[in-house]
Protein backbone atom coordinates (compact mmCIF):
# COMPACT_ATOMS: atom_id res chain seq x y z
CA UNK A 1 0.00 0.00 0.00
CA UNK A 2 2.35 2.70 0.80
CA UNK A 3 4.46 1.55 -2.07
CA UNK A 4 1.15 2.44 -4.57
CA UNK A 5 1.04 5.88 -2.64
CA UNK A 6 4.33 6.62 -3.03
CA UNK A 7 4.38 6.13 -7.00
CA UNK A 8 0.96 7.96 -7.10
CA UNK A 9 2.95 11.26 -5.90
CA UNK A 10 5.58 10.53 -8.17
CA UNK A 11 3.83 10.62 -11.19
CA UNK A 12 2.56 14.35 -11.15
CA UNK A 13 5.97 15.64 -10.03
CA UNK A 14 7.32 13.07 -13.34
CA UNK A 15 4.85 14.58 -15.78
CA UNK A 16 5.54 18.28 -14.33
CA UNK A 17 9.29 17.39 -15.47
CA UNK A 18 8.43 16.64 -18.77
CA UNK A 19 6.25 19.13 -19.34
CA UNK A 20 6.70 22.49 -17.69
CA UNK A 21 10.83 22.71 -17.75
CA UNK A 22 10.53 23.50 -21.46
CA UNK A 23 10.36 26.64 -23.61
CA UNK A 24 7.16 27.42 -25.05
CA UNK A 25 8.19 26.85 -28.35
CA UNK A 26 8.49 23.39 -27.31
CA UNK A 27 5.50 22.83 -25.42
CA UNK A 28 3.99 20.54 -28.45
CA UNK A 29 6.69 18.33 -28.53
CA UNK A 30 7.15 18.40 -24.56
CA UNK A 31 3.14 17.07 -24.27
CA UNK A 32 3.69 14.15 -27.20
CA UNK A 33 6.80 13.40 -24.65
CA UNK A 34 4.12 13.52 -21.86
CA UNK A 35 1.53 11.40 -23.97
CA UNK A 36 4.26 8.95 -24.16
CA UNK A 37 5.20 8.72 -20.52
CA UNK A 38 1.60 8.21 -19.63
CA UNK A 39 1.03 5.35 -22.15
CA UNK A 40 4.69 3.87 -20.94
CA UNK A 41 3.57 4.26 -16.85
CA UNK A 42 -0.48 3.35 -18.55
CA UNK A 43 0.80 -0.01 -19.87
CA UNK A 44 3.05 -0.41 -16.64
CA UNK A 45 0.04 -0.43 -14.54
CA UNK A 46 -1.52 -2.69 -16.85
CA UNK A 47 1.35 -5.45 -17.07
CA UNK A 48 1.60 -5.24 -13.33
CA UNK A 49 -2.12 -6.04 -12.71
CA UNK A 50 -1.89 -8.83 -14.75
CA UNK A 51 1.21 -10.15 -12.68
CA UNK A 52 1.02 -9.18 -9.82
CA UNK A 53 -3.02 -9.31 -8.59
CA UNK A 54 -3.51 -12.21 -7.41
CA UNK A 55 -7.18 -12.22 -7.11
CA UNK A 56 -8.09 -10.33 -10.18
CA UNK A 57 -11.54 -8.33 -11.08
CA UNK A 58 -13.18 -8.13 -14.97
CA UNK A 59 -13.94 -4.15 -13.85
CA UNK A 60 -10.16 -3.80 -12.67
CA UNK A 61 -8.96 -5.16 -16.47
CA UNK A 62 -11.34 -3.40 -18.08
CA UNK A 63 -10.28 -0.05 -16.17
CA UNK A 64 -6.46 -0.46 -16.85
CA UNK A 65 -7.04 -1.45 -20.72
CA UNK A 66 -9.11 1.47 -21.22
CA UNK A 67 -6.39 3.83 -19.67
CA UNK A 68 -4.33 2.62 -21.90
CA UNK A 69 -6.40 2.56 -24.78
CA UNK A 70 -7.09 6.43 -24.00
CA UNK A 71 -3.21 7.60 -23.75
CA UNK A 72 -2.32 5.90 -27.07
CA UNK A 73 -5.21 7.83 -28.76
CA UNK A 74 -4.03 10.74 -27.35
CA UNK A 75 -0.47 10.08 -28.27
CA UNK A 76 -1.79 9.28 -32.08
CA UNK A 77 -3.47 12.36 -31.84
CA UNK A 78 -0.79 14.26 -31.09
CA UNK A 79 2.01 13.23 -33.74
CA UNK A 80 -0.92 12.82 -36.45
CA UNK A 81 0.22 13.97 -40.08
CA UNK A 82 -3.49 14.06 -41.69
CA UNK A 83 -7.15 14.97 -40.72
CA UNK A 84 -7.60 11.53 -41.25
CA UNK A 85 -5.30 9.64 -39.24
CA UNK A 86 -5.83 12.17 -36.61
CA UNK A 87 -9.77 11.26 -36.01
CA UNK A 88 -8.73 7.82 -36.09
CA UNK A 89 -6.61 8.33 -32.99
CA UNK A 90 -9.56 10.44 -31.81
CA UNK A 91 -11.78 7.36 -32.22
CA UNK A 92 -9.07 5.82 -30.14
CA UNK A 93 -9.20 7.33 -27.39
CA UNK A 94 -12.91 8.10 -27.11
CA UNK A 95 -12.86 4.09 -27.68
CA UNK A 96 -11.40 4.11 -24.15
CA UNK A 97 -13.07 7.08 -22.46
CA UNK A 98 -16.25 5.66 -23.07
CA UNK A 99 -15.67 2.64 -20.83
CA UNK A 100 -13.33 3.81 -18.41
CA UNK A 101 -16.16 5.60 -16.44
CA UNK A 102 -18.17 2.12 -17.02
CA UNK A 103 -15.54 0.57 -15.09
CA UNK A 104 -14.88 2.97 -12.46
CA UNK A 105 -18.62 2.73 -11.83
CA UNK A 106 -18.72 -0.80 -11.11
CA UNK A 107 -15.58 -0.90 -9.44
CA UNK A 108 -16.92 1.56 -6.73
CA UNK A 109 -20.41 -0.28 -6.57
CA UNK A 110 -18.17 -3.71 -5.90
CA UNK A 111 -15.73 -1.82 -3.21
CA UNK A 112 -18.95 0.02 -1.58
CA UNK A 113 -20.97 -3.68 -1.37
CA UNK A 114 -23.60 -2.11 -3.31
CA UNK A 115 -26.03 -5.03 -5.07
CA UNK A 116 -27.25 -4.55 -8.25
CA UNK A 117 -29.11 -6.71 -11.31
CA UNK A 118 -27.03 -9.00 -13.28
CA UNK A 119 -28.49 -7.37 -16.73
CA UNK A 120 -27.58 -3.53 -15.02
CA UNK A 121 -23.85 -4.19 -16.51
CA UNK A 122 -25.31 -4.75 -19.69
CA UNK A 123 -27.34 -1.66 -20.30
CA UNK A 124 -24.83 0.48 -19.46
CA UNK A 125 -22.01 -1.45 -21.77
CA UNK A 126 -25.15 -0.92 -24.33
CA UNK A 127 -25.26 2.40 -23.63
CA UNK A 128 -21.29 2.81 -23.83
CA UNK A 129 -21.36 1.35 -27.45
CA UNK A 130 -24.11 3.56 -28.24
CA UNK A 131 -21.96 7.15 -26.85
CA UNK A 132 -18.60 5.41 -28.59
CA UNK A 133 -20.36 5.47 -32.43
CA UNK A 134 -21.57 8.63 -31.97
CA UNK A 135 -18.54 9.89 -30.63
CA UNK A 136 -16.19 8.22 -33.42
CA UNK A 137 -18.74 9.73 -36.22
CA UNK A 138 -16.33 12.70 -37.10
CA UNK A 139 -15.37 12.10 -41.04
CA UNK A 140 -18.87 10.51 -41.76
CA UNK A 141 -21.04 12.55 -40.29
CA UNK A 142 -21.47 15.74 -39.03
CA UNK A 143 -23.44 15.61 -35.66
CA UNK A 144 -20.69 15.23 -33.09
CA UNK A 145 -18.57 17.55 -34.88
CA UNK A 146 -20.46 19.89 -37.47
CA UNK A 147 -16.28 20.76 -39.00
CA UNK A 148 -13.55 19.66 -37.69
CA UNK A 149 -9.60 20.57 -38.73
CA UNK A 150 -6.12 19.63 -38.46
CA UNK A 151 -4.08 22.36 -36.85
CA UNK A 152 -0.35 22.08 -36.23
CA UNK A 153 0.69 24.35 -33.17
CA UNK A 154 4.51 24.51 -32.91
CA UNK A 155 5.28 21.00 -34.39
CA UNK A 156 2.35 19.19 -32.44
CA UNK A 157 -1.12 17.91 -34.00
CA UNK A 158 -4.43 19.31 -32.53
CA UNK A 159 -8.11 19.21 -33.82
CA UNK A 160 -9.83 22.19 -34.23
CA UNK A 161 -13.38 21.88 -33.28
CA UNK A 162 -16.61 23.06 -34.11
CA UNK A 163 -19.35 20.99 -32.19
CA UNK A 164 -22.58 19.20 -33.18
CA UNK A 165 -25.71 18.72 -31.75
CA UNK A 166 -25.00 15.51 -30.73
CA UNK A 167 -21.91 16.43 -29.11
CA UNK A 168 -24.27 16.84 -25.50
CA UNK A 169 -24.26 13.43 -25.77
CA UNK A 170 -20.90 12.25 -24.12
CA UNK A 171 -20.84 15.54 -22.01
CA UNK A 172 -24.50 14.10 -20.56
CA UNK A 173 -23.44 10.58 -20.21
CA UNK A 174 -19.87 11.87 -18.16
CA UNK A 175 -22.20 13.76 -15.77
CA UNK A 176 -24.59 10.97 -15.56
CA UNK A 177 -22.11 8.00 -14.64
CA UNK A 178 -20.06 11.20 -12.25
CA UNK A 179 -23.88 11.48 -9.95
CA UNK A 180 -24.02 7.35 -10.03
CA UNK A 181 -20.20 7.52 -8.25
CA UNK A 182 -20.79 9.91 -5.76
CA UNK A 183 -24.33 8.86 -4.77
CA UNK A 184 -22.95 5.23 -4.47
CA UNK A 185 -20.07 6.36 -2.23
CA UNK A 186 -22.63 8.49 -0.30
CA UNK A 187 -25.16 5.47 0.04
CA UNK A 188 -22.16 3.25 1.02
CA UNK A 189 -20.73 5.73 4.03
CA UNK A 190 -24.41 5.92 5.09
CA UNK A 191 -25.40 2.39 5.20
CA UNK A 192 -21.87 2.11 6.40
CA UNK A 193 -20.99 -0.40 3.47
CA UNK A 194 -17.20 0.74 3.56
CA UNK A 195 -14.85 -1.01 5.95
CA UNK A 196 -13.30 2.35 6.96
CA UNK A 197 -12.93 6.11 6.57
CA UNK A 198 -10.00 5.56 4.25
CA UNK A 199 -11.97 3.52 2.10
CA UNK A 200 -14.05 6.48 1.88
CA UNK A 201 -11.84 8.96 1.42
CA UNK A 202 -10.09 6.88 -1.20
CA UNK A 203 -13.50 7.00 -3.24
CA UNK A 204 -14.41 10.61 -2.72
CA UNK A 205 -10.29 11.96 -3.90
CA UNK A 206 -10.87 9.36 -7.07
CA UNK A 207 -13.87 10.74 -8.24
CA UNK A 208 -13.73 14.00 -7.90
CA UNK A 209 -10.00 14.23 -9.55
CA UNK A 210 -11.70 13.36 -12.58
CA UNK A 211 -14.53 16.28 -12.28
CA UNK A 212 -11.85 18.91 -11.70
CA UNK A 213 -9.86 18.13 -14.78
CA UNK A 214 -12.50 17.50 -16.58
CA UNK A 215 -14.30 20.77 -15.64
CA UNK A 216 -11.19 22.33 -15.97
CA UNK A 217 -11.02 20.92 -19.51
CA UNK A 218 -14.43 22.76 -20.67
CA UNK A 219 -14.05 25.59 -19.19
CA UNK A 220 -10.32 26.51 -20.03
CA UNK A 221 -9.03 25.72 -23.22
CA UNK A 222 -6.09 24.09 -23.04
CA UNK A 223 -4.58 21.80 -25.63
CA UNK A 224 -2.71 19.05 -23.62
CA UNK A 225 -5.49 16.21 -22.97
CA UNK A 226 -5.23 16.05 -18.85
CA UNK A 227 -7.41 13.50 -18.54
CA UNK A 228 -4.57 11.11 -19.67
CA UNK A 229 -3.21 11.86 -16.12
CA UNK A 230 -6.27 12.26 -14.10
CA UNK A 231 -7.21 8.34 -14.90
CA UNK A 232 -4.35 6.94 -14.07
CA UNK A 233 -4.06 8.50 -10.87
CA UNK A 234 -7.78 7.41 -10.57
CA UNK A 235 -6.56 3.87 -10.94
CA UNK A 236 -4.12 3.93 -8.25
CA UNK A 237 -6.61 5.19 -6.05
CA UNK A 238 -9.19 2.32 -6.92
CA UNK A 239 -6.51 -0.02 -6.80
CA UNK A 240 -5.32 1.01 -3.62
CA UNK A 241 -8.52 0.82 -1.91
CA UNK A 242 -9.42 -2.89 -3.59
CA UNK A 243 -5.90 -3.73 -1.84
CA UNK A 244 -7.20 -2.45 1.32
CA UNK A 245 -9.93 -4.44 1.19
CA UNK A 246 -8.29 -7.47 0.10
CA UNK A 247 -5.99 -7.18 3.13
CA UNK A 248 -9.10 -6.65 5.22
CA UNK A 249 -10.51 -10.42 3.79
CA UNK A 250 -7.19 -12.17 4.33
CA UNK A 251 -7.28 -10.67 8.37
CA UNK A 252 -11.13 -12.28 8.69
CA UNK A 253 -9.81 -15.58 7.09
CA UNK A 254 -7.16 -16.05 9.24
CA UNK A 255 -9.48 -15.38 12.18
CA UNK A 256 -11.44 -18.26 10.85
CA UNK A 257 -8.65 -20.29 9.89
CA UNK A 258 -7.48 -20.29 13.66
CA UNK A 259 -10.95 -21.04 14.77
CA UNK A 260 -10.33 -24.93 14.66
CA UNK A 261 -13.98 -26.14 15.42
CA UNK A 262 -14.85 -29.85 16.36
CA UNK A 263 -17.37 -31.30 13.81
CA UNK A 264 -20.23 -32.09 15.92
CA UNK A 265 -20.55 -28.99 18.42
CA UNK A 266 -19.08 -26.41 16.48
CA UNK A 267 -17.82 -25.09 19.81
CA UNK A 268 -14.09 -23.13 19.42
CA UNK A 269 -11.15 -25.09 20.84
CA UNK A 270 -9.53 -22.12 22.02
CA UNK A 271 -9.57 -21.18 26.09
CA UNK A 272 -11.19 -18.27 26.43
CA UNK A 273 -7.53 -17.01 28.16
CA UNK A 274 -5.78 -17.44 25.01
CA UNK A 275 -3.74 -14.96 23.15
CA UNK A 276 -5.58 -15.81 20.01
CA UNK A 277 -9.30 -15.46 21.91
CA UNK A 278 -8.32 -12.41 23.15
CA UNK A 279 -7.47 -11.24 19.72
CA UNK A 280 -10.76 -12.02 18.16
CA UNK A 281 -12.45 -10.59 20.67
CA UNK A 282 -10.60 -7.40 20.53
CA UNK A 283 -10.89 -7.68 16.34
CA UNK A 284 -14.92 -8.21 17.19
CA UNK A 285 -14.96 -4.84 19.21
CA UNK A 286 -13.47 -2.88 16.68
CA UNK A 287 -15.81 -4.13 13.78
CA UNK A 288 -19.03 -3.51 15.74
CA UNK A 289 -19.19 0.17 14.66
CA UNK A 290 -18.48 -1.04 10.98
CA UNK A 291 -21.68 -2.86 11.33
CA UNK A 292 -24.58 -1.74 9.24
CA UNK A 293 -27.98 -0.94 11.25
CA UNK A 294 -29.31 -4.13 10.50
CA UNK A 295 -26.89 -6.12 11.51
CA UNK A 296 -26.32 -4.40 14.23
CA UNK A 297 -29.98 -4.72 15.23
CA UNK A 298 -29.80 -8.69 14.61
CA UNK A 299 -26.62 -8.33 16.56
CA UNK A 300 -28.43 -7.23 19.58
CA UNK A 301 -31.51 -9.81 19.21
CA UNK A 302 -28.78 -12.39 19.31
CA UNK A 303 -27.50 -10.78 22.36
CA UNK A 304 -31.14 -10.50 23.89
CA UNK A 305 -30.97 -14.75 24.13
CA UNK A 306 -34.18 -14.07 21.07
CA UNK A 307 -35.12 -16.79 18.67
CA UNK A 308 -34.78 -16.66 15.00
CA UNK A 309 -39.05 -16.68 14.83
CA UNK A 310 -38.79 -13.48 17.31
CA UNK A 311 -35.86 -11.91 15.54
CA UNK A 312 -37.69 -12.48 12.32
CA UNK A 313 -41.23 -10.66 14.05
CA UNK A 314 -39.17 -7.45 15.47
CA UNK A 315 -36.92 -6.91 12.62
CA UNK A 316 -40.03 -7.11 10.01
CA UNK A 317 -38.16 -9.45 7.68
CA UNK A 318 -38.11 -13.18 5.89
CA UNK A 319 -35.90 -15.72 6.65
CA UNK A 320 -34.13 -15.39 3.22
CA UNK A 321 -33.53 -11.48 4.24
CA UNK A 322 -32.32 -12.53 7.65
CA UNK A 323 -29.85 -15.45 5.87
CA UNK A 324 -28.63 -12.66 4.45
CA UNK A 325 -27.68 -10.53 7.15
CA UNK A 326 -26.00 -13.15 9.40
CA UNK A 327 -23.97 -14.00 6.14
CA UNK A 328 -22.47 -10.37 5.61
CA UNK A 329 -22.59 -10.07 10.45
CA UNK A 330 -20.04 -13.44 10.81
CA UNK A 331 -18.56 -12.77 7.47
CA UNK A 332 -17.72 -9.31 9.30
CA UNK A 333 -17.26 -10.41 12.77
CA UNK A 334 -14.95 -13.54 11.42
CA UNK A 335 -17.34 -16.13 13.21
CA UNK A 336 -19.39 -19.31 11.15
CA UNK A 337 -22.18 -19.88 13.97
CA UNK A 338 -24.84 -17.73 16.27
CA UNK A 339 -22.82 -19.74 19.20
CA UNK A 340 -19.69 -18.97 18.04
CA UNK A 341 -21.02 -15.51 18.08
CA UNK A 342 -22.62 -15.55 21.57
CA UNK A 343 -19.55 -17.29 23.11
CA UNK A 344 -17.78 -13.73 21.77
CA UNK A 345 -19.84 -11.48 22.89
CA UNK A 346 -20.18 -13.06 26.46
CA UNK A 347 -16.43 -12.97 26.83
CA UNK A 348 -16.37 -9.29 25.53
CA UNK A 349 -18.92 -8.28 27.98
CA UNK A 350 -17.12 -10.05 30.97
CA UNK A 351 -14.11 -8.28 29.87
CA UNK A 352 -15.89 -4.88 30.20
CA UNK A 353 -15.31 -3.02 33.56
CA UNK A 354 -18.30 -2.99 36.17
Amino acid sequence: MKKICSVASLIPFMLLLLSGCSSIGYKSTSMSAVYMATCFLSLLMLIGYLCLIKKKEIWFFILFTSVFIVNIGYLLLSVSKTLEMALWANRIAYLGSVFLPLSMVMIIMNISGLSYKKWTPCILALISVIVFIVAASPGYLDIYYKSVTLENVSGGAVLNKEYGSWHCLYLFYLMGYFIIMISTIIHAIVRKKLESVAHAAILIVAVFVNICVWLLEQLVRINFEFLSVSYIITELFLISAYLMIQHQEVLVSDLRAKILLTPKTGVTTFQKDSPEFIRHCEFIVEQLPRLTPSELAIYNCYLAGKTTKEVLQEMNIGENTLKFHNKNLYGKLGVSSRKQLLEYAKAINESKPR
